[in-house]
Formats: C-alpha cells, sequence, structure tokens
C-alpha cells in the first residue's frame, strides 16, 4: 500500500511539473510567433509533452490499477469450500458452499450461514484442516 502511495505521489508531482512545462512552452511559443511572425515550431513540443503525460499517467496509475482487479478477480474464481475469507464488511468465516455468483459461509461456531455476492470478498485466508 505505501508503495502505491508513492508511485501515485510521484506520478501526480511528474504530471504538475508537465504542465507547468506545457504551459511555459505555449508562452514561449507565441512570445515568438508574436516577435517573428512565424510560429517556431511549438506546436509539436506541446504535442509530445501531452503524450508523455499521457503514459505516465498510464504507466503510475492506471497499469497498476488493472494489474490489482486482475489480481482480485483471480483470487475470487479460486475460491473453494473450506477457505478462510474475510468480506469488505469486515466479516470473516468458512466457505461452505460455492456458486457461479456468490459464496455461501459460516461465520463462526454455531454455524450462522451467510450468502454474499463473490465481489464483496476482500481477501482469502489459509484452508481449514478439514478441506487437507
Amino acid at each position: 500500500m505505501k508503495l502505491n502511495r508513492i508511485f501515485r505521489a510521484t506520478a501526480l508531482v511528474l504530471s504538475a511539473l508537465l504542465m507547468v512545462f506545457l504551459f511555459a512552452g505555449c508562452a514561449t511559443a507565441d512570445a515568438s510567433a508574436s516577435a517573428d511572425g512565424t510560429a517556431a515550431g511549438g506546436g509539436y513540443s506541446m504535442i509530445i509533452m501531452i503524450v508523455v503525460m499521457v503514459v505516465i499517467f498510464y504507466f503510475f496509475l492506471i497499469r497498476p490499477e488493472n494489474k490489482k482487479k486482475k489480481q482480485a478477480e483471480e483470487m475470487r474464481s479460486s475460491l473453494a469450500v473450506g477457505d478462510q475469507i474475510t468480506t469488505i464488511g469486515g466479516m470473516i468465516g468458512r466457505i461452505v458452499m460455492v456458486k457461479s455468483e456468490s459464496i455461501v459461509f459460516e461465520t463462526s461456531e454455531d454455524r450462522v450461514r451467510i450468502e454474499i455476492a463473490k465481489w464483496a470478498i476482500s481477501s482469502k485466508g489459509k484452508q481449514t484442516e478439514e478441506q487437507k
């Protein structure tokens, strides 16, 4: 989690710096165009800055988020009877039945069973001795 925050902060700082350079490039291009009467190639540098900013956003923000979603989906699809799980609401229990879009789990020794959607599972623990 800490590394993810560092990446996001770095991406935001880099994008802010690129925006500053982008606007500075536009200002100098406008000034040179007004002095010479022709454009000084400011359009190309602006396009390059925008492309670089999009690439930075992709590698620091979009790609890690997609990886995290893929890992969570793989974890949810690999659930089996006997696995310990934690829901997004904080409930902890052992899986007793797996369906296509939901699971049924027991929350305690008194066998209280709850059915929830698979997307509501935040983490998976280890299998119990009964499963092994």
